[in-house]
């Protein structure tokens, strides 16, 4: 009898041990190397779709209280940091109220003087290509079917990424000029129309770099509609198939 409990106690030892390798494994990973994320809103279209999932890589602009969970990090600042690339899609930690994730791309970088005129991005008095290319097409939340105007623009340092305009002459369309302080970069949506993002400047506004959290790398899963990603058995009529594994750009 004190066989079979020694034996039951051993394996159920062995057991927690497992669990909790698993978890401290989990969170070194999430905390050093990749993060996943889910898109809640369209602010990032076309790039990014509601119910996108995706990987964003921790190390990419160095580590700071944010790269930890719930930004409970040891320390203040940033280490083994680096600036963002122009054009970047990037996490942060919204600088402005509660400090929820946001996804944006970076356009501004520090010292950049921006400005929006009549719906295009100027850098440092510079223009920033912007080319109309074929409609954006895909389906509501109703599931009606939408087409909006669809822009391929090109940064001075060759960087393209494709944008889409829903309405001419919105309220983010034509703004003073911003000056990106020292320490910060700016961020805007790729969904120009409906993104709350660093033009905003009571609400979102510059970003520390301290409140980045990573690179938007690539796309694992997307799922169209409410289905939750543990639905398994909804997931093959619900799976976006062709978005999977997406480099993000």
């Amino acid at each position: 009898m004190n066989e079979k409990v020694a034996k039951d106690e051993g394996w159920f030892g062995e057991t927690v041990r497992t669990v909790i390798y698993a978890v401290l494994i989990a969170v070194v990973i999430r905390t050093f190397a990749f993060e996943p994320f889910k898109i809640p809103s369209e602010s990032m279209l076309p790039t990014l779709k509601i119910g996108d999932y995706l990987f964003v890589s921790k190390y990419s602009y160095g580590y700071s209280k944010h790269s930890f969970p719930f930004s409970a990090g040891p320390f203040n600042g940033r280490i083994m940091g680096s600036v963002p690339e122009r054009g970047d899609v990037a996490v942060f930690k919204k600088p402005i109220g509660q400090p929820i994730d946001y996804i944006k791309r970076i356009v501004g970088l520090p010292g950049d003087k921006l400005q929006m005129k009549n719906g295009i991005l100027y850098i440092n008095g510079q223009k920033v290509t912007k080319e109309r290319i074929e409609d954006y097409v895909d389906r509501d939340q109703y599931g009606r079917v939408r087409r909006i105007a669809q822009y391929r623009e090109t940064f001075p340092n060759g960087k393209s990424y494709v944008t889409i305009d829903m309405v001419k002459n919105s309220s983010a369309d034509n703004t003073d000029v911003y000056t990106v302080p020292a320490g910060h970069v700016f961020g805007m949506g790729d969904n120009r129309d409906n993104s709350t993002d660093s033009r905003f400047l009571s609400q979102v506004g510059y970003i520390p770099i301290e409140n980045l959290v990573g690179r938007a790398e690539i796309l694992f899963f997307s799922i169209e509609g409410e289905v939750a990603i543990w639905e398994i058995w909804k997931l093959p009529f619900a799976a976006r198939w062709e978005r999977l594994f997406t480099l993000l750009s």
